[in-house]
């Protein structure tokens, strides 16, 4: 499947989204996505979006998805800008 990356800024936020055309995340394991050690690849150690969404958490951000069978999945993180003092 391909892949697409998409940047923008709304609101002083930045919006990065990141779209496969793969296989979609199956409903019975959304749930347990951000989950450390929690995988379903045979050479996965489960931490890549656990520790994602640590970091995005630690600068005030959000991460989100939403998969579609047949469709693929997209990975949408939230940054709010900070302004200098």
């Amino acid at each position: 499947g391909g892949l697409k990356v998409k940047g923008e800024l709304k609101r002083n936020t930045v919006i990065l989204s990141v779209s496969d055309t793969g296989v979609s995340i199956p409903d019975d394991e959304k749930q347990y996505i951000f989950t450390p050690f929690y995988t379903t690849k045979t050479k996965g150690m489960g931490l890549g979006l656990a520790y994602s969404k640590r970091a995005v958490d630690a600068h005030d951000g959000t991460i989100a998805f939403v998969s579609k069978a047949g469709m693929g999945t997209t990975f949408t993180v939230k940054l709010p800008l900070k302004q200098d003092t």
